[in-house]
C-alpha cells in the first residue's frame, strides 16, 4: 500500500458518502486524543470548533477532524461523529460526561451531483464506522463531489478527490497528510511544473486559470460567482509530542503546500483549511524540519488527490482523459 496518514499510529480515517447526490464525509479520528492546531486561510470558510484550536483556548486535545461535503449544510455531518464517539465514551472528561471534540471544514460540492443532499449526521457516523481499513483515496468520502479548474465552470473541470501520503523521519517519527482537494484552481506536478488538472479548452485541453484571469475577458469578471464554489481541506497528523502552539505552526507551515500545488489558490471564494493532530507518542524533531517537511508530504498528497480520481459526475478525470496542456 502507498504510504498515508494511517501510518502515523493512533490516526485511523474512514470514508462514507452518497454515490447518488456525490457528496460525502471523511474522518481522521484520533480516539485516544491528540493535540489539535489549525490554519484557515481561504476567503470562505466553513469550520465547526475551530476556535478550540486557538492555542489561548482551555481544551487541547481532539479526538476526531471530519471534512465534510455539502457546503454550511455538511456541518451536520460532525455531530454524527461526536455521536460515535460518545457511544465510546470518548472525549473532553468533564464532572458530567466526557465531551467528544471533533473539528470541522466543509467544501462547497452542490454544484456536482444534487443539491438538495448533504452530507449529514448519519454520513459522519458511517465515516467513523468504516474507519480502520487503510486510507482509501480518489472519489471517496468527502472526495467525491471534489472538482478543480473552475474559472469557466463546471463544464470544463476536472474531478479531483482525496489524496494521501506520509514520510517517516530519520529519528523515526511519521508525519502524514490527507487532503481534499476541491480548488478554484489548477493542481500541478511541482517537480515538472506541469498542470496535473484543472481547467479545459473547448477541445478538452488543459489551460492555465492563471493565464486565463490575465486575459482582458477574466481582468474584470468576478469569478467564483457562478455557483461552483471551492475549497481545499487538508489534515496533517504526526506522532511527535507537540504543544497547540506547536501544532498549529505545524498547520501553518504545511498550508504553504497549496500555493506550491494549486494556483491561484487562497481566492476569496476558497474556504482553505489545514488542520494538525500530534499524538505525542514521541519526542518531537525541530519544528522547523517537522513543519517544512509536513509541507512536502502535503504537496504529494495534492498531487494524488487529482491523479487518483476517476471520471464522475460527467466531469472527467487526469487518469481517464488524455488531456495535455494547450
Amino acid at each position: 500500500m502507498s504510504p498515508s496518514i494511517t501510518d502515523v499510529p493512533g490516526v485511523l480515517v474512514g470514508h462514507a458518502h452518497d454515490a447518488e447526490a456525490l457528496t460525502g464525509c471523511t474522518v481522521v479520528l484520533t480516539p485516544d486524543g491528540a493535540v489539535g492546531g489549525v490554519d484557515v486561510r481561504g476567503g470562505a470558510p466553513g469550520t465547526r470548533e475551530t476556535d478550540l484550536l486557538d492555542p489561548t483556548a482551555n481544551v487541547s486535545v481532539v479526538h476526531a477532524v471530519a471534512l465534510c461535503g455539502g457546503s454550511a449544510f455538511g456541518l451536520a455531518a460532525a455531530t454524527g461523529v461526536v455521536q460515535w464517539l460518545a457511544e465510546r465514551n470518548i472525549g473532553y472528561p468533564t464532572r458530567v460526561r466526557n465531551v467528544p471534540i471533533v473539528p470541522a471544514a466543509v467544501i462547497f460540492d452542490l454544484a456536482i451531483g444534487r443539491p438538495d443532499r448533504f452530507a449529514d449526521a448519519d454520513l459522519g457516523y458511517a465515516a467513523c464506522d468504516a474507519s480502520g481499513a487503510g486510507t482509501a483515496e480518489g472519489c471517496v468520502g468527502a472526495g467525491i463531489g471534489a472538482t478543480v479548474g473552475k474559472i469557466r465552470g463546471m463544464s470544463y473541470a476536472m474531478k479531483a478527490g482525496i489524496g494521501s501520503w506520509s514520510e517517516r523521519l530519520a529519528d523515526g517519527s511519521v508525519v502524514g497528510a490527507l487532503v481534499v482537494c476541491n480548488a478554484f484552481g489548477d493542481v500541478y506536478d511541482e517537480q515538472s511544473g506541469r498542470i496535473l488538472a484543472g481547467v479545459r479548452s473547448d477541445e478538452g485541453a488543459l489551460v492555465s486559470t492563471m493565464a486565463l484571469l490575465r486575459t482582458p475577458e477574466q481582468l474584470h469578471t468576478p469569478v467564483g460567482l457562478s455557483g461552483e464554489q471551492h475549497t481545499t481541506l487538508a489534515v496533517i497528523a504526526t506522532d511527535a509530542r507537540l504543544t497547540k502552539a506547536e501544532a498549529t505552526k505545524v498547520a501553518q507551515m504545511a498550508q504553504d503546500a497549496l500555493a506550491r500545488t494549486i494556483r491561484p489558490i487562497h481566492t476569496p471564494f476558497d474556504g482553505d483549511t489545514a488542520f494538525t493532530l500530534a499524538t505525542g507518542q514521541r519526542p518531537a524533531p525541530s519544528l522547523v524540519a517537522l513543519g517544512a517537511i509536513a509541507a512536502d508530504v502535503l504537496a504529494r498528497a495534492i498531487e494524488r488527490s487529482v491523479m487518483s480520481a476517476w471520471s464522475l459526475g460527467g466531469i472527467p478525470a487526469a487518469r481517464d482523459l488524455a488531456v495535455r496542456p494547450a
